[in-house]
């Protein structure tokens, strides 16, 4: 009887029990970017826009993603392909410096729309499960049909740089209100934020990395060892042992106290050793040094 077969790589030599049919997202086109975002209409609130009136320059600060808005449609003159329409909403932070005061915390939204074309494939059958609607009374899902969902994988951006400028050195085409933000957006900032074009303004260069993927539902065949089944106990974790008896098998944090003598991750004296210099040994003996990547003998 061949060994039991756990999950991760496996042998050609190991024994497939059978072939089974799973109903899966299959990735049918996907795409990276690297977006270089500049001179986005930084929209403040209301208390940051009398700071940013008031301040003479301004200091970059951080960038976070507060939401991702996707949009899927069909392109008509070329089938299985689709446009994918995102609206990245962020909550920038900068310092405005206001005289010889120290500077004020400034806070606001901007946003960005970028619009990519992936293929999806093709499909016009109608969904239907018998899987509850939530909220309702033992009612199924309402129909659906089995257009490819985007995905959009992304983090923080990174700022990059930012500029205060008068409304009058403003371009025309920055002078664009937003429309249709989302409550929930909104919500994240306390206060009502400014759409005006009075006062002074902000403009933010954003870089962000972002992955776009359409995806389908879909039935693939799948060889199948067995069922899997955990082979690690469930344990309290230490909950009833005594914390200081845990404390005594805790080494001493000499790092924290001592700063090494090294380059960070191993000793300087090139033998490839992954302690700290004062553990390797070698230090004042470059000649016992294997040659560099090598292991001292003493990791």
């Amino acid at each position: 009887m061949p060994e039991k077969v756990m999950p991760g790589p496996v042998q050609d030599s190991a024994c497939i029990r059978e072939a089974v049919c799973i109903h899966t997202k299959k990735i049918f086109d996907s795409c990276r970017d690297k977006d270089c975002i500049e001179d986005l209409r930084f929209y403040p609130t209301q208390s940051s826009q009398c700071a940013i009136d008031r301040a003479v320059s301004i200091r970059a600060g951080q960038a976070e993603l507060l939401y991702v808005y996707i949009d899927v449609e069909p392109i008509g003159f070329n089938r299985g392909f689709f446009t994918v329409d995102v609206r990245y909403f962020y909550r920038v932070t900068a310092d405005a410096f206001v005289g010889a005061a120290r500077p004020v915390q400034v806070c606001g939204l901007c946003v960005f729309d970028k619009r990519v074309i992936l293929f999806g494939s093709e499909g016009s059958a109608k969904v239907f499960s018998s899987e509850a609607a939530l909220g309702a009374m033992d009612e199924q899902n309402i129909m659906k049909t089995n257009l490819p969902t985007a995905v959009v994988e992304a983090v923080d951006p990174i700022v990059l740089n930012m500029k205060l400028v008068d409304v009058c050195e403003c371009r025309p085409c920055c002078d664009c209100e937003l429309s249709d933000i989302p409550p929930c957006i909104c919500s994240c900032f306390g206060s009502d934020l400014c759409f005006g074009n009075e006062g002074k303004r902000v403009y933010v260069t954003l870089g962000q990395f972002s992955i776009i993927r359409l995806e389908r539902d879909t039935q693939l065949l799948m060889p199948a060892y067995d069922y899997c089944m955990p082979e690690k106990e469930c344990t309290c974790g230490g909950c009833e042992d005594d914390p200081c008896e845990i404390f005594r098998h805790v080494q001493f944090p000499v790092d924290e106290f001592f700063p090494p003598n090294g380059a960070v991750g191993g000793c300087s004296c090139g033998c490839g050793c992954e302690r700290p210099e004062r553990d390797c040994g070698h230090g004042d003996r470059p000649d016992r040094c294997p040659p560099s990547g090598g292991k001292c003998g003493r990791n």
